[in-house]
């Protein structure tokens, strides 16, 4: 068994997010995926987004304000959001005191040939 401890994990500032990728996990290709954990301030949001990979979202903790396409959705800690391939997203902390605390895996999708 290996532990990924968020708590331990070095997380780099990028705008008002820090980000923990697993990366530094030197996991190289034992994974199907690569993981992440985020953290946005409170009152923040990080620049809209759009990437090749399917993300898959679990909240840890706080409530994200899930913003993709024209929808705005509440998602609480214990609930997870799927962003497809392609799809530009924001995710919001609306809370004025409570950091929003998120876990991604995220993949490649399979080649539309392959399927």
């Amino acid at each position: 068994m290996r532990l990924f401890a968020h708590d331990r994990a070095l997380a780099s500032a990028i705008g008002p997010v820090d980000v923990a990728r697993w990366e530094q996990y030197d996991l190289d290709d034992t994974l199907p995926f690569q993981a992440m954990w985020y953290t946005v301030a409170p009152q923040s949001s990080p620049p809209p987004d759009c990437h090749p990979e399917v993300e898959l979202s679990l909240v840890i903790s706080g409530v994200a304000s899930v913003e993709a396409g024209d929808t705005i959705t509440e998602v609480a800690a214990g609930s997870s959001f799927l962003l497809d391939s392609g799809e530009r997203h924001v995710i919001h902390n609306r809370s004025s005191e409570q950091p929003l605390v998120v876990f991604s895996a995220y993949w490649m999708p399979p080649a539309e040939a392959g399927r």
